[in-house]
């Protein structure tokens, strides 16, 4: 089984979408929906993984304006996936954005590029992107998912994300995900590593869980990822 991680794409070969279209679909919209990906061959997103079912792979299909924007929550066989593939970098964006916003993120993707720090576009821009169908409301958030190496990392990440939050067009989301596979909203690091809050819930491709103030973060040199051990008391 080749490892897998957020946000990850799969594409199907013609049994898988057939399997999918033999569904008992509750409405004509997703069936609608899903004939249309299995026509034009579009990808699948990898979600939250059932470890009891190893031979199966939980994907999500959300959909567009056009079909009210569902979330469809499908499963496959791994003997039907054909290939793996990544959403848009983020120096894709910019046709997305209005034009007094492009330089502003132009700035952006050269400061991510600086640091290191391969981003990429996911949420209704990146879909948009991916599929040429609309997605976007007013409104719509930017998320990014952004690899990150170790805790300072993802510090530095964050500090120029909010740097570039009141100049840049539309509202910037996403998360910072780490090496091991665990991944955190980055707003919600930076408020974390700052003291501001608690907790921070902390998402991988198998589970959902908080992590407390009362524990500590470093670095383990070995792994060159984020350790979280508990704090000496």
């Amino acid at each position: 089984m080749p490892p897998l991680h957020r946000h990850q794409l799969v594409h199907l070969a013609t049994e898988g979408w057939q399997r999918l279209a033999a569904q008992d679909w509750d409405d004509d919209g997703a069936r609608a929906c899903i004939d249309h990906w299995a026509a034009a061959r579009l990808p699948l997103v990898v979600t939250r993984q059932c470890p009891e079912d190893p031979d199966g792979l939980s994907l999500g299909l959300p959909a567009p304006l056009r079909w009210q924007r569902r979330r469809l929550a499908l499963r496959a066989d791994w003997q039907h996936v054909l290939g793996f593939d990544e959403f848009p970098g983020v120096q894709d964006l910019g046709p997305l954005l209005p034009r007094s916003g492009r330089a502003t993120w132009q700035r952006l993707v050269s400061a991510l590029t600086g640091l290191d720090a391969s981003a990429r576009v996911y949420g209704s821009h990146g879909w948009q992107l991916l599929t040429g169908l609309p997605y976007l409301r007013d409104g719509s958030d930017i998320d990014l998912s952004l690899a990150v190496l170790d805790a300072h990392h993802a510090d530095a990440v964050a500090a120029v994300l909010a740097g570039f939050c009141p100049i840049l067009p539309r509202r910037l989301d996403g998360e910072l995900q780490f090496p091991d596979g665990r991944a955190y909203a980055w707003r919600e690091w930076q408020a974390w590593r700052a003291g501001r809050s608690r907790a921070i819930l902390c998402k991988t491709l198998t589970a959902v869980s908080l992590e407390w103030r009362d524990r500590v973060d470093r670095v383990d040199p070995s792994r060159g990822v984020l350790a979280t051990v508990a704090a000496p008391r």
